[in-house]
């Protein structure tokens, strides 16, 4: 049965232009990126459903960039009426730091956790490799990580989970070897959140193999059911990196045209 109470909403961070170099300089939403760089836009979600409050990845926080803060993320949070420390549940469809940062920081000189009472959901066998890999992003990094891997209430996915009502995740692999993807599914209310496997509208109708994927080939070719999926059974697709519109359903399919996108009501 549909629950009347539930609403989503992208908890928009800004946009960036990012480069090799994986610097996130902020710049205006309707600006290019600087030559060579891509143009990313940073949009953790809320589902709020009765006593819990869901994320869908958990942003930037004030790890990665110049002028970034985990401020920002908490007055999205402040805009619908949840405060950081009534968030039950995040779940992190990836671990690359701009999707993960926001679960701490250290806004008062030590770490915290952002949201103390929630549950942190992540892959096993990603959360394990990425101590071995995490030094590479710097001191403050490695910091964070052990500060969460000790403080955090740390759930561990396997392949396949359904650790509370409504949310089911799924290894798809592709951008990282152990991406997720994260499902709500609460009667007609159907949302489906695929990091950076999906992370912008373009995707939808581009075959195209990202250079950039642990492993391009089978993004592609789970980005193309992933597609086909939120068609055929009515998702709404949240896309973390998309500039406008971050949230939006697939209706008519065509081969010449491809699939006709509608902006959901956020």
């Amino acid at each position: 049965m549909q629950n009347n109470q539930v609403t989503a909403a992208a908890l928009y961070e800004g946009t960036f232009s990012v480069g090799n170099d994986h610097k996130f300089i902020r710049i205006n939403r309707d600006e290019q990126p600087l030559k060579g760089s891509l143009k990313l836009s940073i949009n953790p979600f809320l589902i709020k459903n009765g006593k819990r409050n869901i994320l869908f990845d958990a942003g930037l926080g004030d790890l990665i960039g110049d002028d970034t803060s985990i401020h920002t993320l908490i007055n999205n949070l402040n805009e619908h009426a949840v405060a950081e420390y009534e968030i039950t549940d995040v779940f992190i469809s990836h671990l690359h730091l701009d999707h993960f940062a926001g679960i701490a920081h250290r806004e008062n000189g030590y770490w915290e956790l952002t949201f103390p009472e929630a549950n942190i959901y992540v892959s096993e066998k990603g959360w394990k490799t990425l101590a071995g890999s995490i030094e590479k992003e710097g001191d403050e990094a490695l910091e964070f990580y052990y500060f969460v891997d000790s403080k955090a209430n740390l759930v561990f996915l396997d392949d396949e989970s359904a650790p509370i009502p409504h949310v089911r995740t799924k290894k798809i692999g592709g951008h990282t070897e152990y991406h997720q993807a994260l499902f709500y599914e609460n009667g007609h209310q159907r949302y489906l959140m695929a990091g950076d496997v999906m992370g912008r509208r373009i995707a939808v109708n581009r075959n195209f193999i990202a250079k950039f994927d642990f492993d391009p080939q089978k993004s592609k070719t789970v980005r193309n059911k992933l597609k086909k999926l939120a068609h055929d059974e009515k998702f709404t697709i949240m896309a973390y990196h998309e500039t406008n519109h971050p949230m939006f359903t697939l209706s008519d399919f065509s081969e010449k045209d491809g699939y006709t996108i509608k902006s959901a009501t956020e």
